[in-house]
């Protein structure tokens, strides 16, 4: 994470970096919110941002600017990855799964290569027992 917050530029109350896009954080946040069911105070609450703060964000980052560690504290929050806010603010492109979808998916492929290499450990164990059978039977 230190590694990715020294890449990405800081937004600080001195000013916007040119080519955000809140009006896209906004729309990413709102969707997210209704979704998910969860009001300004209780994304307020899970973050530890402020309920003023979530609102500003909502309706498009007006006035002050939002410090990237307060947009990481809300896509955590909102269950993306905590650069997630970040990558929409700069226009990176961005998945809208959730940080669990992409683990959930790796399992799976773990769970069926190990399936498929337990089946090729059966197979070639069937072949040894052949070629040992055939050898002693010259």
């Amino acid at each position: 994470m230190e590694d990715q917050e020294r890449r990405s530029p800081v937004y600080t109350a001195r000013g916007a970096i040119g080519g955000e896009d809140w009006a896209a954080v906004a729309d990413a946040v709102n969707q997210r919110m209704a979704a998910r069911r969860v009001g300004q105070q209780e994304l307020a609450d899970v973050s530890g941002v402020s309920v003023s703060t979530v609102r500003q964000i909502q309706h498009g980052g007006k006035g002050r600017r939002v410090q990237n560690k307060t947009l990481m504290a809300l896509a955590h929050a909102l269950d993306w990855p905590d650069d997630h806010l970040i990558r929409v603010l700069v226009g990176d492109q961005v998945s809208d799964a959730p940080a669990g979808v992409a683990v959930r998916e790796i399992l799976a492929g773990i769970g069926r290569i190990e399936q498929q290499l337990a089946d090729v450990s059966h197979r070639l164990a069937a072949v040894e027992e052949l070629v040992t059978a055939q050898g002693t039977n010259r």
